[in-house]
């Protein structure tokens, strides 16, 4: 239940972040190639949303084991040994999770905030536009310990 309601945040921030970024690159080209006049800020954007749809992207696909996976050995193994070797590598990906993305990240977060690093040109904290990191490794944790834990590997 609670699953579902987080997909569906997800899948709506991310739809909004791919709406906003489209409305943005097409005042970026209009804004370039018409009124010969570049707005200034539609490049940062741009990378800003892009890193936000990659990386909670991320978590998203995660979240719905739809993630590229080479089952070439799985497939050879029988089912009560899949199942080990499924636990194994959720157990791998909870781990990257915890210590990259999101200890790693609260790092970074923290790091860019206490140094007061604001964007060129929109002038937002960079710890905004990094704070995906840890949010995503914790949504993938979630993901995968609930997959462990429903049985659903």
């Amino acid at each position: 239940m609670i699953r579902q309601k987080i997909d569906k945040i997800i899948a709506s921030f991310l739809s909004i972040i791919m709406a906003v970024m489209v409305l943005n690159v097409l005042w970026q080209v209009f804004t370039r190639f018409i009124l010969n006049n570049p707005s200034s800020f539609t490049d940062e954007l741009a990378r800003y949303l892009m890193i936000w749809v990659g990386v909670l992207g991320a978590a998203y696909v995660a979240g719905k084991n739809m993630h590229v996976a080479i089952d070439v050995i799985s497939n050879k193994m029988t089912p009560k040994n899949q199942q080990k070797l499924n636990v194994f590598v959720h157990s791998i990906v909870i781990l990257f999770s915890l210590l990259v993305l999101v200890i790693g990240g609260l790092r970074l977060v923290y790091i860019t905030a206490v140094l007061n690093q604001n964007s060129p040109a929109l002038h937002i904290p960079l710890a905004v536009v990094y704070a995906v990191i840890p949010l995503s490794g914790l949504l993938i944790i979630y993901y995968k310990l609930n997959d462990i834990s429903t049985k659903k590997i």
